[in-house]
């Protein structure tokens, strides 16, 4: 099976405000760009993606990534993340009537493209399942088969949301796609972890 994977980036002058002070001054946009840009080109780069759909209303955001190879499309209608998810979802499932329609978060700066694939191989086995971040509470991937609703239920405790609303919870390591970056102390772990050319240019010119 072959997935269209949904990413959502919010405008970048409100994204990721516990990172700040990550990088010095204007970083703070340019980490918050490079971290989108680095999981976008990962997912594309995944075997088992067909396409990518981009959520946002920030205009910078909207053309690199659509540079990248991306379907940028409007956060419509406007009114949170769930919302924006079911619109990329509909988006989705009309660009590939076949395909299965998967989340991933735009913070993924160490996504590994066969991790990805791995996790997309087993959702396939179900109607909808989700992937755990590496806190165990969020969501690292919600996926649904083709002709199946997405369903999302991101926000605070959004694991046992989504497994209380029937979606499998997938087990493994997969710790390039499980691990967000929030913080500071989050982004330490991807640049163990290894992060992707455009994330570690912005950490070489601020300094960080």
């Amino acid at each position: 099976m072959r997935w269209s994977v949904v990413v959502p980036v919010k405008r970048v002058e409100r994204a990721k405000t516990r990172l700040s002070g990550a990088v010095p001054g204007s970083g703070h946009t340019e980490l918050v760009l490079a971290l989108a840009a680095d999981t976008v080109s990962a997912v594309l780069a995944s075997p088992a993606v067909a396409r990518v759909i981009v959520v946002t209303d920030d205009a910078r955001a909207a053309a690199e990534l659509g540079a990248l190879g991306a379907l940028v499309v409007p956060d419509l209608p406007d009114s949170g993340l769930n919302p924006a998810l079911d619109h990329g979802a509909a988006v989705a499932a009309a660009s590939g009537p076949a395909d299965g329609v998967a989340v991933v978060g735009a913070d993924r700066p160490a996504l590994r493209p066969a991790d990805l694939a791995a996790v997309l191989g087993l959702a396939a086995g179900h109607v909808r399942s989700f992937l755990p971040d590496t806190a165990g509470t969020g969501t690292a991937l919600l996926a649904a088969r083709p002709g199946s609703p997405l369903g999302p239920l991101f926000g605070p405790g959004s694991a046992a949301a989504h497994a209380a609303s029937g979606a499998v919870r997938l087990a493994g390591e997969w710790t390039s796609l499980r691990h967000d970056t929030d913080t500071a102390a989050d982004l330490g772990v991807a640049r163990r972890l290894g992060v992707g050319a455009r994330t570690s240019a912005v950490l070489a010119a601020f300094g960080a």
